[in-house]
Parts: C-alpha cells; structure tokens; sequence
C-alpha cells in the first residue's frame, strides 16, 4: 500500500511538473525567481516609520514620562538619552556645564511630551572636556534604531570631533515637532 501511495504521490508531482513547463520559459521562471530573491533581500532594509505607533502608545517610556523634573531619568525628553543627565552636572537640558563643550555630533531621537502629547525631535549631546560625573545615569533605548543607521544610537562615545575624548555628561536640546 505505501507502494501505492508513493507512485500516486510521485505521478502527481510530474504531472504538476509538466503541466508548469508546459505553461512557462526558464527564462522567465529564473527572472521570476531573482525578482523574487532580490526583493526578499532588500525588504527587510527599508525603513519604517513608527512614529504614529509611538504617538499613539506612547511606548513603555511614554507611559511613566513626566515633563516637570529634568533631573529625573523619566523627563519626557530622555526618551533615547544614554548616559549621565547634565541637569545633575551644572548644566541644564539644552546646555553644557561650565568647563565642558559639545562636540558637532550627537544623536537623535523622537519623544512624545506628555502635556501636549505631541512627538517632537530631540538632539543629545555628549558634553566633553571634564572627569565623568557619576550622578544621574540613565539609560533608555526606547527611540533606538537598528545597526545601519548609527546616528540614532547613543552606544558609541560622541565626543570624537574634538581636542578632548573624555565624557563628561549628555544633554537633551529640542529641536522641534517630528
């Protein structure tokens, strides 16, 4: 009987074989194919646009952000920020502490303000030139992107650029609405 079942199982699939070739070139089945390949690579590298998800969900950060203490790790504008708050250092949100200076790189992000409840663009800095300063670490990867678009990572050291690497604290300026 599983004799029978593979002759039957086996006719089948060179009838469906023949009747394919019957109906189409190589050529055309291999344009197909490569059409087809090269698509499947190339997808997964477009970028999406996930800020109406993030509007909308206001993520994990979103929902315990709060837009009245800047020296808190959960101020609206710390949504992708990764390092040392300059709030706790002698600077403020948008500036670096005396002694220190920004270099021309930073990072980016999209944060959702929740008194507003509007997305809006955010530049952080890393602020080089002094000793780290140890207070208020923070780290959130919420606004992170994938590998291949680095200027939206705040893994690596942003004070190249200038006469001093040594890091100091991040800032957060804001840019404008996204």
């Amino acid at each position: 009987m599983s004799y029978r079942l593979v002759n039957s199982c086996d006719g089948a699939l060179v009838e469906v074989a023949r009747f394919l070739a019957r109906r189409s070139s190589r050529r055309s089945f291999l344009g197909r194919l490569g059409a087809a390949l090269a698509g499947g690579f190339v997808l997964p590298l477009l970028p999406l646009d996930r800020r109406g998800v993030a509007a909308a969900e206001g993520g994990a950060f979103g929902a315990k952000a709060q837009a009245r203490d800047d020296t808190q790790c959960n101020y609206w504008r710390y949504c992708a920020i990764g390092g040392t708050l300059c709030t706790c250092c002698g600077g403020t949100v948008s500036r670096c502490p005396p002694g220190t200076f920004a270099p021309p790189t930073g990072w980016v992000g999209s944060c959702l303000n929740p008194d507003d409840h509007q997305m809006y663009l955010i530049m952080y800095r890393d602020c080089c030139g002094k000793a780290l300063c140890s207070r208020c670490e923070c780290q959130s990867s919420e606004g992170e992107l994938p590998v291949y678009r680095p200027q939206t990572s705040d893994a690596p050291l942003w004070c190249f650029g200038t006469d001093q690497m040594t890091y100091h604290c991040t800032n957060a300026a804001l840019i404008g609405r996204s």
